[in-house]
């Protein structure tokens, strides 16, 4: 080590003993304390909301709020849970005609929002939908002759949630039944069990966890849901709020509703996170082998397929359909100056989003790599909340401080100057792509924390050997290296916020729409038709991240290892 070098280092480590944040270490808490404001702010605005407040609310609308979101949680928990873990075992451990295809497909429906698929089937399923109407042309009956489910309906509304977020649970079935060896499902097929009593005795339980993670993370985003069950007129806490905010204009019943709903989607982060915690197994037997999958055919292979392919076909397939057949005749044309400020708004604000965002997780991921404190620990931790917390709730958090903070402003100023200075950071779009980066900042981390975990330490070691600040070191080592997590990152949030509904619709500036805002005002007003153009672009971005997933699962798919049966390793298995 050269002079320099050593002069460097001690200096560094005299900083670090004086207790001087670097530059990064400030940027990961301004990001981490962000994140937190909003969740602060609720439970503040809650608890200072009086007594009155809640007693109104336990008298009226709260009893029913609970009661529809525990069954919506429910319902789409034990939906999620049954399709993404059936399609999973079956794509993974069977061998049937079009397997590689499904197993592919079934990835497909992450590209829908549930709103989406919600305007689709309403479109095609009520009463003066296509079904119905050929339903009475061809038996003569009136409206009143016979019973058609309601689409409009809590049932409808978890259908539809079910249909886009079984793919948490696929894919991360998926993955654990692919990490299991075949030597305990062998064994127990060896002990006399059929392939039914093996799958619940020994495969099942070692995949447990992660089936239960992907069931909480679909249950989060159903908790997070706003545009499918206001459609349906479905009330649930994400509806209250909303309604409490601007129907009502009672502030103080938005946030204690607000509190409510903060409180479940975090029990529920917290769960998940120790599912993800458990998540780590041994290898059962001495050697790791490969599922060897079974050959299916006759009436069995056309089960299994058909058993995969329905949740493709309704979750994707058929709305894709519809919504082309709903947008060819609205006689909307998506390149009118109307429609192009609507994408560029959209394009815009997941932009600026992207790129902020993805900067806060940088930030925080390598601030918590260079320092591994737990104050840079709890920053990483208290940043990753944001994903758990509902458009809805992050709305009001924001809103209620810096509303507060602009009145204030507002009367100083006035009082002193008497000029009057009107909302400075409310209704602006800085705030709400704050709101963006509370929401989606898990999301980034999760894609940077992914590559980062792939650089060897002792590159940092050879970095500051050779006289690399921390700043340095990540400009011009680990930026070139993480180029594609942090693509992925960004476009994952992107994504990701043109989607995101219940807080643009909120706290959008005034006469600022987007696509996502455009397709649920034209729904609410029953211009379905028309609702499908916006829709439409906003499922075609939205399968850019799921194509590259898909690509990756079919990249596993043809290179995964085979099992070879080894006599050895039965007798190990069967002992």
């Amino acid at each position: 080590m050269t002079k320099d070098t050593a002069g460097q280092a001690t200096a560094s480590r005299k900083g670090r003993r004086r207790g001087r944040p670097g530059p990064l270490a400030v940027l990961a808490w301004i990001a981490a304390a962000i994140c937190l404001l909003p969740m602060i702010a609720v439970a503040l605005a809650a608890l200072t909301g009086g007594w009155e407040v809640t007693g109104r609310l336990v008298d009226t609308v709260l009893p029913r709020y609970v009661g529809t979101t525990a069954w919506l949680i429910l319902l789409v928990g034990t939906g999620t849970a049954v399709i993404g873990t059936a399609s999973a075992w079956l794509v993974t451990a069977t061998r049937f005609p079009g397997r590689r295809v499904l197993e592919v497909a079934l990835a497909l429906p992450l590209a829908f929002p549930a709103y989406v698929l919600a305007y689709a089937y309403t479109d095609f399923l009520d009463h003066p939908g296509l079904v119905q109407t050929t339903l009475r042309d061809l038996t003569g009956w009136g409206p009143r002759d016979y019973w058609f489910p309601e689409i409009r309906s809590l049932g409808g509304a978890a259908a539809m949630l079910t249909f886009v977020l079984y793919p948490y649970v696929y894919l991360l079935a998926r993955a654990a039944f692919l990490q299991q060896s075949a030597t305990a499902y062998i064994a127990a097929r060896t002990l006399g069990q059929r392939p039914w009593g093996a799958f619940r005795r020994v495969s099942l339980p070692i995949a447990r966890p992660a089936i239960a993670g992907g069931v909480l993370l679909a249950l989060m985003e159903t908790l997070a849901d706003f545009g499918t069950v206001s459609y349906f007129g479905v009330q649930t806490f994400a509806t209250g709020i909303y309604q409490s905010w601007f129907s009502f204009f009672d502030r103080g019943a938005a946030a204690q509703l607000a509190l409510c709903l903060l409180t479940v989607a975090l029990v529920l982060a917290t769960l998940e996170r120790r599912q993800r915690r458990h998540q780590r197994h041994h290898a059962a037997g001495r050697r790791f082998e490969a599922m060897q999958p079974a050959p299916l055919s006759g009436a069995r292979a056309g089960l299994a397929f058909t058993a995969c392919l329905l949740p493709v076909f309704f979750g994707f397939i058929l709305p894709t359909v519809l919504l082309l057949s709903m947008a060819w005749d609205s006689g909307q044309i998506l390149f009118t100056d109307r429609y192009l400020g609507f994408l560029r708004n959209s394009l815009v604000m997941a932009g600026i989003a992207a790129v902020l965002t993805v900067a806060g997780a940088i930030a925080l991921g390598f601030n918590a790599r260079l320092h591994p404190t737990r104050p840079a620990r709890a920053a990483l931790r208290i940043a990753g909340l944001g994903y758990a917390v509902p458009g809805g709730v992050i709305a009001v958090g924001l809103l209620v401080p810096f509303a507060a903070f602009d009145n204030a402003v507002d009367a100083f100023m006035e009082a002193r100057f008497g000029i009057d200075t009107g909302l400075l950071i409310t209704g602006s779009i800085w705030l709400l792509v704050a709101a963006y980066m509370v929401r989606f900042m898990a999301a980034a981390l999760s894609a940077y924390d992914a590559g980062l975990a792939t650089v060897n330490p002792n590159i940092d070691a050879v970095a500051r050997t050779l006289g690399k600040t921390p700043t340095g070191m990540l400009r011009g080592v680990h930026l070139p290296i993480l180029r594609p997590s942090i693509l992925t990152a960004a476009l994952i949030v992107f994504v990701d916020v043109m989607k995101e509904l219940p807080a643009t619709l909120i706290m959008r500036p005034f006469n600022f729409d987007t696509l996502a805002v455009q397709a649920h005002r034209l729904a609410a007003d029953e211009r379905l038709a028309e609702a499908a153009v916006p829709s439409l672009v906003i499922m075609a971005v939205g399968l850019i991240p799921v194509a590259i997933l898909c690509w990756g699962l079919g990249r596993e798919t043809t290179t995964e290892r085979r099992f070879v049966p080894d006599p050895d390793a039965d007798a190990q298995a069967a002992e």
